[in-house]
């Protein structure tokens, strides 16, 4: 299927490694020009040149996207240098672990600058672009807001906001045709993930009581299956679908525990 991404700029936050990075390929192999944003300024141009490598199309901005002024430099240094944004992927993030008995008021809220506040900022600096390309925003959510984990309320309390501004954007974007959708992942073999499953003395046997839980193939869901669904949404094949929280998650979180 053609998804019609040619040419089209596509910005993605965290897009040097694990989501971001497949993502960014995954565009990057249907035309279009992914532009990473990253803190990391060696991680960046190692994707980009792996992308070029295959003959294909990707840039970059380096920057700390918790800080707020950090946020608007990267988009004013991307629409200078393309002049255009056609697509914005909010994906920066990590499950920091701030807790509620644990942790403390600076943490929980560096935690939410560090998981969802540029999410905000990126897409207010990104709009006047989004409302002359008609673009699309796709937010990358986890299953925390959802199901809650323990000990992590900085990063469930974030991705709660990443759902419910995905909704309130796909509302108050309708004059302009911007479509707003989310990607909900559950169990996902990431780099963060995993140096957290690495933590533990019996990482084998942690790893197989996870990918037991989750209904279809009890496996991990790859990265690359995410980066599908974010090119679709990103694409005009879903130009009719607007303000859905989607699960890439092999029925983790909705089917049946008795499965």
């Amino acid at each position: 299927m053609d998804l019609h991404l040619n040419n089209k700029v596509i910005v993605i936050s965290g897009g040097a490694k694990g989501i971001g990075a497949a993502i960014a390929k995954s565009v990057a192999a249907e035309g279009a020009l992914p532009v990473i944003i990253s803190r990391d300024e060696n991680d960046n141009k190692k994707l980009v040149a792996e992308i070029e490598e295959q003959g294909l199309k990707a840039g970059y901005v380096t920057a700390e996207l918790s800080n707020p002024d950090s946020c608007k430099d990267a988009i004013d240094n991307i629409l200078i240098k393309y002049k255009v944004i056609d697509g914005l992927v909010n994906n920066a993030g990590a499950n920091d672990g701030i807790g509620l008995e644990n942790g403390n008021y600076e943490g929980f809220i560096a935690s939410l600058h560090k998981n969802v506040v540029h999410y905000y900022l990126l897409a207010q600096h990104a709009l006047p672009a989004l409302k002359e390309s008609k673009g699309s925003i796709v937010n990358i959510g986890s299953k925390t807001a959802e199901t809650g984990q323990g000990g992590t309320s900085g990063y469930a309390a974030a991705n709660g906001a990443r759902n419910a501004l995905t909704r309130e954007w796909a509302v108050e974007l309708l004059p302009y045709s911007i479509r707003v959708n989310a990607v909900i992942v559950a169990e996902a073999w990431t780099p963060l993930y995993q140096s957290w499953i690495s933590t533990f003395n019996n990482a084998e046997e942690k790893l197989k009581s996870i990918t037991d839980k989750i209904p279809l193939e009890k496996r991990m869901t790859k990265v690359e299956e995410i980066a599908d669904m974010v090119a679709f949404l990103l694409s005009d094949r879903s130009s009719h679908t607007t303000g859905q929280l989607i699960h890439v998650d092999g029925g983790y979180v909705h089917l049946d525990r008795a499965l």
